[in-house]
């Protein structure tokens, strides 16, 4: 993952608990940096060790850890230059989610090497709608979760949003249920 990733963990960990749990963080997961550059690639192995790390920290679930970075996620994006990139996709959480591989095709000519999921969404009515989601990353649908919820907060929608069962058509990726508040 790019550098943006752990930098944005690491904005994270230090606003809520401050700069010594970060150099914890650190030094649990075994990542011997002074800091991470948002525009270089790293090893994903990178960002698994500091999740786990967090989580061991603070009693939680990798999980938990996950949804949480997902929603900080998308306020950090907004705050470090990508709003406008987000704010181009649409204005309300269901067009966004619609234009999102459209998003990240623009994102990947700054971040070349960045290996984006895929998603799609199937509307159901004014407030529901299932999400399809790929990547070739494992263990990230928590993550998604957040990343929802934080669209959510983005919009002042709260939102709800459920992992379905995966469908048995053999191919991979995760289907989520979300519901908008009226």
């Amino acid at each position: 993952m790019y550098g943006i990733v752990n930098k944005a963990m690491e904005d994270m960990v230090t606003n809520l608990r401050g700069r010594a749990t970060w150099e914890a963080v650190k030094r649990l997961a075994g990542v011997d940096l002074d800091s991470f550059m948002d525009m270089q690639p790293y090893d994903d192995a990178v960002t698994d060790r500091l999740v786990d790390a967090a989580a061991r920290l603070f009693s939680l679930e990798v999980d938990e850890v996950l949804e949480a970075f997902g929603e900080y996620w998308m306020l950090y994006t907004a705050e470090k230059g990508f709003g406008d990139i987000l704010g181009a996709a649409g204005t309300d959480v269901f067009e966004v989610l619609r234009n999102v591989d459209a998003m990240h095709g623009r994102l990947a000519l700054t971040f070349p090497d960045m290996r984006m999921p895929y998603m799609s969404i199937d509307r159901i009515d004014a407030h529901s709608a299932t999400l399809h989601y790929r990547s070739d990353r494992t263990g990230l649908a928590p993550m998604l979760v957040g990343i929802v919820k934080g669209l959510g907060a983005r919009f002042g929608t709260p939102v709800m949003i459920e992992q379905l069962p995966r469908l048995d058509d053999g191919l991979p990726g995760e289907r989520f249920a979300i519901t908008l508040a009226p």
